[in-house]
């Protein structure tokens, strides 16, 4: 990991960050990430979105909690998003964190709790998605997962490239034909559990979105880069695999060119789009990942 990422993962978690963050609100730079604080500006951009034909996964943005007070209110929150998307005909899915919803205090009242999101979203016919987190979270989130899986087919999960231990989980979940959002990884991680180097974290995501396609099972690749969709496209045409057997997926205001390019040529593409109040934690690793987005953030930092 770079520097500046372990920078910004830092004060991510700084008190005085935080209170900037507060202070200054979306001016922070935030906008062009996140769709608001508010679920009427979610709902339009996601509107606006799929005017485009682009699909989405909203996420009500939380993590961490260590109460089962504020776990409920997670709970609630993705409860409420899953009502949104249905009431306002949204071509959307649902991302969470199981963080959020308890895990920390215990996995049977974490498991719970999402057992209350998969039923309101089974009613819907929404999928959800459980978000991989930090490698302190990667077992336990496959743990649910594979509990969860055996009783709903409206669940999926994440697998991370940089972790050394990927391709041994895309073995495993083909037994449950998971459906995968397939990333590189965002967290700051050890050498003991994950590649430093790029050029390895490359070649194994690569591995791993060819491997489970082969498996014919569902993937969301999510990548903006060119390279990565180029080769994904190539492979998928040589191998006669279906578009209707995996999406592109990007975040919010990152790459517009690109998804509408693919959306074009007949590809799924499907945006990640995080709102609510608990925003900045996720604002700093996007910035963290992209350290060209800091010039945008300085610009729109000072603006009236």
């Amino acid at each position: 990991m770079s520097v500046m990422s372990t920078f910004f993962q830092v004060v991510g978690k700084n008190k005085l960050a935080n209170k900037l963050a507060l202070r200054f609100g979306m001016r922070f730079g935030a906008q062009r990430f996140v769709a608001g604080d508010k679920d009427a500006e979610a709902i339009k951009c996601v509107q606006e979105l799929n005017n485009k034909g682009l699909l989405t996964m909203l996420n009500y943005l939380g993590e961490f909690v260590y109460t089962e007070e504020a776990a409920h209110v997670a709970t609630q929150n993705c409860i409420k998003t899953l009502d949104i998307i249905h009431h306002n005909k949204l071509q959307s899915n649902l991302s969470i964190k199981i963080s959020s919803l308890g895990v920390d205090i215990s996995q049977e009242f974490c498991l719970s709790n999402l057992r209350k999101i998969l039923n309101h979203a089974q009613k819907y016919n929404i999928f959800v998605r459980l978000e991989m987190e930090d490698y302190a979270h990667c077992q336990g989130t496959l743990d649910i997962y594979k509990t969860l899986r055996q009783e709903f087919e409206n669940i999926g999960t994440v697998l991370q490239a940089y972790l050394y231990r990927t391709m041994d989980d895309i073995k495993d979940l083909n037994q449950y034909n998971a459906n995968l959002r397939l990333v590189k990884g965002a967290y700051l991680e050890s050498g003991q559990v994950a590649y430093q180097n790029k050029v390895d974290v490359d070649k194994n995501y690569m591995e791993m979105i060819k491997t489970h396609l082969l498996n014919g099972n569902y993937a969301g690749i999510a990548s903006h880069d060119d390279k990565v969709v180029e080769e994904v496209v190539k492979f998928t045409n040589e191998n006669n695999i279906s578009k209707d057997q995996f999406e592109f997926q990007m975040l919010l205001g990152i790459r517009g060119d690109l998804q509408q390019k693919l959306a074009a040529q007949g590809y799924r593409v499907r945006v990640y789009v995080p709102y609510g109040i608990d925003w900045f934690g996720y604002f700093m690793r996007r910035l963290a990942e992209r350290p060209e987005n800091v010039s945008f953030v300085l610009k729109n930092l000072f603006k009236k």
